[in-house]
């Protein structure tokens, strides 16, 4: 049976407007960025999330969606390509309730407004001056007044809602600082090369804590999950903002404590 015609949105409207936002196009992933799966074509409610994980697709058939945005999607690079088991279950709910799903991982970590590290900055009140990483994904700046580390801590553990794993004095000071949310701790040593007096990501790694102990640099582990809700938060406000007449939109927090 056709679709209706006079409510919701276009999925094309919806992914070319994501594609165009997030110059999806300028970005050499891990993944494909965009839709990822095909579902029904008219969209009246999109649920959105930091990881397409089951628990979040469950939300999505529970809330009656048309369509799941995240940010950590499927079909990554290096895995296993065969549709069994937990790939096969994940799959087989998008399809069986036609929902769609779309996915932007880099393009929604650099994004100047809606990104993770912006949105980052943006709540701690910190100054980009910069970026660096691959393509550009890490962002360099300084404090809006030079604090000490565990004042840094304490201010990212109230704005994330969990406390940080710190390597480094508390007592230092901290005023340019270099941070890229998720699994960053391989940008560090060009973040210790650009000056920085602390660096914040959302893992580290056991070669990390040394990396940081004799440099000198603090290192801020606040959480993969945690520090990538921002970007996807945001960019549902905003799609909300824009397309709310025609269809819904609705971030849900999946608990992830990594």
């Amino acid at each position: 049976m056709p679709e209706e015609n006079s409510a919701g949105m276009l999925r094309e409207e919806l992914t070319r407007y994501l594609d165009q936002l997030l110059e999806s196009s300028k970005f050499r992933d891990y993944c494909p960025n965009g839709l990822q799966v095909e579902g029904r074509v008219r969209l009246r409610r999109v649920v959105t999330g930091v990881t397409a994980c089951q628990a979040l697709l469950d939300v999505a058939v529970a809330r009656g969606a048309d369509a799941v945005l995240v940010h950590h999607g499927w079909f990554w690079r290096g895995e296993d390509g065969r549709v069994t088991g937990l790939r096969r279950s994940r799959l087989a709910t998008l399809l069986a309730h036609d929902i769609n799903l779309l996915g932007y991982h880099l393009p929604l970590d650099a994004h100047a407004e809606f990104g993770n590290n912006a949105q980052l900055a943006q709540s701690f009140g910190w100054i980009a001056d910069g970026r660096f990483g691959e393509q550009d994904i890490a962002w360099i700046g300084h404090t809006a007044q030079p604090t000490t580390l565990a004042e840094l801590s304490a201010s990212v553990a109230a704005g994330l809602g969990r406390a940080p794993l710190v390597i480094g004095n508390g007592e230092r000071r901290v005023a340019r600082i270099g941070w890229c949310s998720g699994g960053a701790q391989g940008y560090f040593e060009q973040a210790i090369a650009l000056g920085v007096d602390a660096f914040l990501s959302g893992e580290i790694s056991e070669q990390t804590v040394h990396l940081a102990r004799e440099s000198g640099v603090a290192y801020l582990a606040a959480g993969h999950h945690a520090t990538e809700r921002g970007g996807i938060a945001a960019l549902t406000a905003h799609l909300a903002g824009r397309f709310g007449g025609d269809c819904a939109f609705e971030f849900v927090d999946i608990d992830n404590p990594v």
